[in-house]
């Protein structure tokens, strides 16, 4: 068993923040992927529906999950999360992964 932590979200843009919400997650994906204990942290669209951004995070640990949470982007982006998306996340740790 290992102690990567694996987190999802989704987020649907709110009407006219589409584009407000994409920069904010734009800005989130440097800063993101040169933390200490960041494996993974991509951006995706849904083909169907874009304004439907999928996040996915992979941390060697939770201590690395709890270092991005407080991170100064991170507090940024929880700052404006709420006026541009709906969003749901979950926060997952590993069963079978290869």
């Amino acid at each position: 068993m290992t102690d990567t932590v694996k987190i999802v979200a989704t987020l649907v843009a709110r009407p006219g923040k589409a584009e407000a919400l994409r920069a904010l997650l734009d800005g989130m994906i440097a800063p993101s992927r040169a933390e200490p204990g960041n494996l993974r942290y991509d951006l995706w669209v849904d083909q169907a529906q874009p304004d439907r951004l999928l996040l996915d995070e992979l941390y060697a640990n939770q201590a690395a999950v709890e270092s991005h949470r407080a991170s100064p982007h991170f507090q940024n982006y929880l700052s404006q999360i709420n006026d541009l998306a709906e969003r749901a996340a979950w926060t997952l740790d590993p069963l079978t992964v290869s």
